[in-house]
């Protein structure tokens, strides 16, 4: 009788510890990824015309130390770019092009906006329970991260994952309308998120004579062409001939991958929790049912 009074108290202690995870801790857990994404969605917020954004506008300077074929100026503020200075000096002749974006234009970051989409869809997801909620079995709560995570996931992949476009589908993009005065027909450039960097590369370009020798073999899709890609677009051939690329660090996208980082972590940290009590638990009914069996 001792031995299952004992076991009775600690079964109750074991479902008492479990009941307060599921009725408590979890919520706090819920409520520190809310403030943790709260934070991070707020970075990404895209500025309103007539409205002050809680994102203010940042300068970036694009250049390099090795190279000078290229500098730029871009205007950030959240998932857009509200301005574009590039000065490109030409390969050979050493003349200095000179592009900006039309005061009535600004370029979204699709990288940006889709992380921002995921950061949201993830704050859905838990401000779905409120705190009157009591959650009813573990696998509830696994459900829950599991599905926050994803999100998570697929939101820190699109900054750190560039998409590769193909080189007609970056000569036809809107990017290119962009500019004033307009980019000539030899030039190409490509804005782009890697990490917490703001990246820009700039194709030159030279036309393949219709009768060169010279084997045509399209290029596929990728983040960065190198010299000597092809491509063919309206009946004509071209050949990348230089490729220049610059980039610079943008402190709060570094700040939103660390954010995934935390709140993943939690999430982990909260699926481990819920995981250990019912193994405990589990463990110890076995426990008594092999005791019963070798009373009886």
């Amino acid at each position: 009788m001792t031995n299952n009074s004992n076991y009775e108290k600690t079964t109750d202690l074991q479902e008492e510890e479990f009941n307060w995870l599921l009725k408590e801790e979890v919520h706090s857990v819920l409520k520190q990824l809310q403030d943790v994404l709260k934070e991070a969605s707020r970075r990404f917020s895209t500025p309103t015309p007539g409205l002050e954004s809680q994102q203010k506008q940042e300068n970036f300077i694009l250049g390099s130390s090795t190279m000078d074929q290229v500098k730029g100026v871009l205007t950030l503020q959240g998932e857009a770019l509200t301005q574009a200075d590039i000065n490109l000096k030409v390969a050979k002749s050493s003349q200095v092009l000179h592009f900006q974006f039309r005061e009535d234009k600004l370029w979204k970051l699709q990288q940006i906006q889709d992380a921002r989409n995921h950061v949201n869809q993830a704050l859905q997801l838990l401000g779905s329970h409120d705190e009157s909620y009591h959650f009813k079995t573990g696998a509830e709560v696994n459900k829950l991260m599991d599905a926050v995570m994803l999100q998570l996931t697929r939101a820190r992949n699109r900054l750190t994952t560039p998409a590769s476009m193909t080189l007609p589908e970056l000569a036809t993009s809107g990017l290119m309308k962009m500019f004033t005065p307009p980019m000539p027909g030899d030039v190409m450039v490509n804005f782009y998120i890697n990490l917490s960097k703001l990246c820009l590369t700039v194709y030159q370009l030279h036309v393949l004579p219709s009768n060169t020798t010279k084997n045509f073999k399209p290029a596929g899709s990728s983040v960065l062409h190198n010299p000597g890609a092809m491509f063919e677009l309206n009946n004509n051939r071209f050949e990348v001939s230089h490729v220049h690329k610059v980039e610079c660090v943008v402190p709060w996208l570094n700040d939103t991958l660390v954010f995934f980082t935390i709140s993943l972590q939690l999430c982990q940290q909260l699926k481990d929790k819920v995981y250990v009590c019912p193994s405990r638990r589990s463990h110890k009914v076995t426990q008594r049912l092999k005791a019963a069996a070798l009373i009886g």
